[in-house]
């Protein structure tokens, strides 16, 4: 595995110091929301290792310059300690140039103290969009027994998030949880403001679930999809049995062209996170001791953005970097 990714660093790299970005997002003849536009940020799981400065300096001397923070149990910031640590992290990576658009909470409980207390916290922070914790389903109950139940949550964060004036997004994530198949979702969210509570749509675990219909999920939750993950996987044997491996972008089966003609056609557009869970020696897991050093590490990450961002040139989306 180390050695094909390092083969796919030396071809992407190739291209890396022609990287232009793109003046205009035009879906046909209709600029779409030129007036506004939005960074690549990183998932900070996979650097977790890193103080708010290390973060910052990492951050900045790969290319990114916007995070996607985590804000929760084991993340960069711990809900008990959001009324001190956000704003320090912060205004530690604003320093640096880095801004913080979203968070990764684990935020699913509308009751639990501390659930107004982060999202309090982050909003008069400016951080406009928030990851939502996952809800499972309860085999003992019917399926639409388990939405019934899933939708009273979403309608309490909806109203909390109105509140605050910010973004929940749920991600869609394979498996058998909510948010696998995808329409569970537009069951828990039609009937609610995608101003407020929504999706953050991962073409990834679309496509492990989807590999063939996933457009149409998508057409179903466009509405909701208010910021989006990128990360790509292949597929392989092992004993007998179809396991799926995380890979650099590129690298694996995820169709990232024909997945931003069908985001451009039904103007998704937000802040677009990149989330490192290939091999990186534990810290894709969040370790705190990885294995692999920041300097490989970094490697891997510039060469996943660098790549992401020729692909966004080919493409014509409006992005600042």
């Amino acid at each position: 595995m180390k050695s094909s990714r390092r083969n796919f660093i030396k071809r992407a790299s190739a291209v890396s110091a022609g990287v232009v970005v793109a003046p205009t997002l035009l879906a046909g003849e209709k600029k779409m929301h030129a007036a506004k536009s939005y960074p690549i940020c990183v998932f900070s799981k996979c650097l977790q290792f890193l103080d708010y400065p290390q973060l910052g300096e990492a951050l900045a001397k790969i290319g990114f310059s916007a995070v996607e923070l985590s804000v929760r149990n084991k993340g960069h910031v711990l809900p008990e300690n959001v009324n001190t640590d956000l704003p320090k992290a912060i205004k530690t990576l604003k320093q640096l140039e880095i801004t913080v658009p979203m968070m990764v909470t684990g935020i699913i409980n509308p009751e639990d103290p501390l659930t107004e207390s982060v999202l309090g916290t982050a909003s008069e922070q400016g951080i406009g969009h928030y990851r939502m914790g996952y809800l499972r389903y309860d085999r003992k109950k019917s399926v639409m027994e388990n939405l019934d139940s899933h939708k009273k949550i979403f309608d309490k964060l909806e109203k909390l998030n109105r509140k605050f004036g910010i973004q929940g997004c749920y991600q869609n994530h394979a498996g058998a949880g909510v948010g696998g198949p995808v329409w569970d979702l537009y069951w828990l969210l039609k009937d609610f403001d995608p101003e407020y509570i929504g999706v953050q749509y991962d073409i990834r675990h679309a496509i492990v679930e989807g590999a063939k219909s996933w457009s149409l999920g998508l057409d179903l939750l466009s509405p909701w999809i208010k910021t989006s993950a990128i990360k790509d996987f292949d597929w392989k044997k092992e004993n007998g049995k179809a396991i799926i491996e995380n890979v650099p972008l590129g690298a694996g089966i995820v169709d990232f062209d024909a997945y931003l003609v069908e985001a451009i056609k039904h103007e998704i557009i937000g802040p677009t996170t990149i989330h490192y869970e290939y091999d990186f020696g534990g810290a894709e897991h969040g370790r705190k001791d990885p294995s692999m050093g920041i300097a490989e590490i970094s490697d891997y990450m510039k060469t996943d953005l660098v790549w992401l961002k020729n692909k966004f040139k080919m493409h014509d989306i409006l992005k600042h970097f």
